[in-house]
């Protein structure tokens, strides 16, 4: 009885979007902590260009 009670559980799909969710942000989290020092260096050249263009107008 215990094996079948386990087999359903694993059969049964409730929740599981929420799983994929967390998985997703913990991936998200994951590549924004290994690449932040690029992230930081593409935003401030954007930052730096707007400004440049900005001064221009």
């Amino acid at each position: 009885m215990r094996c079948k009670g386990f087999k359903e559980l694993m059969k049964e799909e409730e929740g599981m979007g929420t799983v994929e969710v967390i998985l997703i942000i913990v991936v998200l989290v994951g590549l924004v902590v290994i690449f932040k020092k690029e992230l930081v260096e593409i935003v401030n050249d954007l930052f730096d260009k707007i400004a440049k263009q900005t001064k221009k107008i």
